[in-house]
């Protein structure tokens, strides 16, 4: 008897703490599997929390292939990435943006975590290389102070 409660325990103890990964635990993984396993497979299993994806292959498969682009014939070698900011919407919709450190360039990658109920999701993954532009208009923003 309580080698079966045990077992119940762990079973739901694993369970609790497989929904309650946080968005920052979720955009490491996704770091992690970005770095050894690939571009496409790293969205994959980075969508694979929001199960409403399935009706986005198209969208997916894009964001996907421009990901696969920034190799080490276009942007050099990947050094890893520094968290650049948190902000909470609500204490279920998170958004965490990141530099993401390469020989030629930095890349800003953007992730936005949803919780509608107990599980967080993502609810949206971007890229982009504008983030010199941001910083020359945050330069000129202090003068004015």
């Amino acid at each position: 008897m309580m080698k079966k409660s045990l077992i119940i325990l762990v079973l739901v103890a694993s369970q609790f703490m497989v929904a309650q990964n946080s968005p920052k635990e979720m955009a490491a993984t996704f770091f992690v599997n970005y770095q050894n396993e690939g571009a496409s497979i790293a969205i994959d299993k980075l969508y694979s929390s929001n199960k409403w994806m399935e009706q986005a292959t198209e969208a997916i498969t894009n964001l996907k292939n421009k990901l696969e682009g920034l190799n080490e014939n276009y942007v050099g070698q990947y050094y890893g990435y520094e968290l650049i900011g948190e902000k909470k919407l609500a204490e279920s919709y998170v958004l965490l943006s990141y530099l993401v450190k390469f020989d030629r360039q930095p890349i800003r990658y953007t992730f936005q975590f949803y919780k509608p109920d107990q599980t967080w999701i993502l609810y949206s993954f971007k890229f982009d290389s504008d983030i010199d532009k941001e910083i020359e208009e945050a330069a000129k923003l202090m003068y004015l102070d």
